[in-house]
């Protein structure tokens, strides 16, 4: 039913021919798409649900009959339409599909799923990763219930709440002083040499068709109305990738009328797919010393950019950086107006959609999906700014004294 495509010499690939990228382009060019046939695929409207989990899409992914599925319920998170922001920045509709819902909190567990089902069709039993945290503990969590061996390489100076879920999952955890891709290039070395199942970002070309969820789940939320625009953050590049990927194969099978524009956005000390884009084809990667609030797309050496480049320019979509500053504000601003608690690389959606709206940028038509990644409770030191105790003892002349201090203040 599929095969693989090398995303840049375009040599194609059966799937027990090549295990993770083009041997002819390498690594970085060479990332490899999944491609269907599309004519054998036989899907309909009706067996798709709003509420259900990614295996409801499992006729439109690489995966055997019958293989593992993961206990735990991934995807079906919720798509949430707020008209009141919609009326504020005088846009048509504007949703949020909200991540942080999935079961370790994040988008990456979309991955995750295929990548365990993956390991054991192929017979492994060690898998691996390197992250900056989510991938690491949606690998982590989701392999829980299996007897996969598991080993995160990962940055030391990850957010705490995310190291602690590696070990309350049971996995082996290498804390790596230095950054993420210094950590992705150890784990590609040691996994190599130790025969492990690589659940890499890009590198593995099947996370991408478990994160294209995402976008088929919009698609069926929104009973099949494609949005205008749908905004994602950036980081590897593979999920901006598998936004498009999702609406490109919902499309081929004609169960919708389009592909939305696609737009990334990407910190300002960590926008090294931007860079890439915004110099023009042919895309070669443009690397960088990360440095960003926003951990989860802290990535100076994206291995996705070439596919994110193309598949965000055949959407006629674009890239945007944002400052840590807005960032964080975004992060405390869509909390207080949506009640939807995202960490920082979740909130960069919404801090790119205020930009871009700022500039004139959208129309009193257009139909916007935020997508938030993570949630907040992943990273609460980057909020801490906002966090003030001040202790009052327990009695009740003192407690009026600072509510009425409190509403003062308003």
């Amino acid at each position: 039913m599929y095969k693989l495509r090398c995303i840049s010499c375009k040599s194609i690939y059966d799937a027990d021919e090549v295990e993770y990228t083009c041997p002819k382009c390498g690594p970085r060019f060479g990332t490899l798409e999944v491609i269907y046939d599309y004519d054998e695929i036989k899907v309909n409207k009706e067996e798709f649900d709003k509420n259900s989990d990614i295996w409801q899409f499992e006729g439109i992914l690489p995966i055997e009959r019958g293989s593992y599925r993961t206990k735990l319920k991934v995807g079906g998170t919720p798509l949430y339409e707020f008209p009141d922001i919609a009326e504020k920045f005088k846009v048509g509709r504007l949703f949020v599909k909200y991540d942080g819902g999935n079961p370790t909190a994040s988008y990456k567990d979309r991955a995750s799923a295929l990548a365990i089902t993956k390991a054991y069709e192929k017979g492994y039993d060690t898998i691996y990763c390197a992250s900056t945290g989510n991938a690491a503990s949606s690998l982590a969590g989701l392999a829980a219930p299996t007897d996969l061996n598991v080993y995160i390489f990962l940055p030391a100076s990850a957010p705490i709440a995310k190291i602690s879920q590696l070990f309350i999952y049971g996995a082996n955890v290498i804390p790596i002083d230095g950054s993420y891709d210094q950590a992705f290039d150890v784990s590609m070395k040691i996994g190599e040499m130790k025969g492990w199942y690589s659940r890499n970002s890009a590198i593995n070309p099947y996370l991408l068709e478990g994160k294209k969820t995402g976008a088929m789940e919009i698609a069926v939320q929104l009973d099949w109305n494609v949005p205008d625009y749908v905004i994602v953050g950036v980081g590897d590049g593979t999920v901006v990738s598998s936004i498009y990927k999702g609406f490109y194969d919902f499309y081929k099978l004609n169960l919708i009328g389009g592909i939305p524009k696609i737009i990334g956005i990407q910190a300002e000390g960590a926008d090294a797919v931007k860079r890439a884009f915004d110099r023009g084809e042919p895309f070669e990667p443009v690397d960088m010393p990360a440095r960003t609030i926003a951990d989860s797309i802290s990535v100076g050496k994206p291995r996705d950019v070439i596919k994110a480049c193309k598949y965000v320019k055949k959407s006629g979509g674009f890239f945007v950086s944002v400052s840590d500053e807005e960032i964080i504000r975004s992060v405390k601003e869509l909390s207080e107006s949506t009640g939807i608690f995202a960490e920082p690389a979740g909130a960069v959606s919404y801090a790119g959609f205020k930009k871009l709206n700022e500039e004139g940028f959208f129309t009193k038509n257009d139909t916007i999906v935020l997508v938030v990644t993570g949630n907040g409770l992943k990273d609460v030191k980057a909020i801490e700014r906002f966090v003030e105790i001040n202790p009052v003892k327990p009695k009740l002349d003192l407690v009026m004294d600072y509510i009425d201090g409190m509403e003062k203040k308003k």
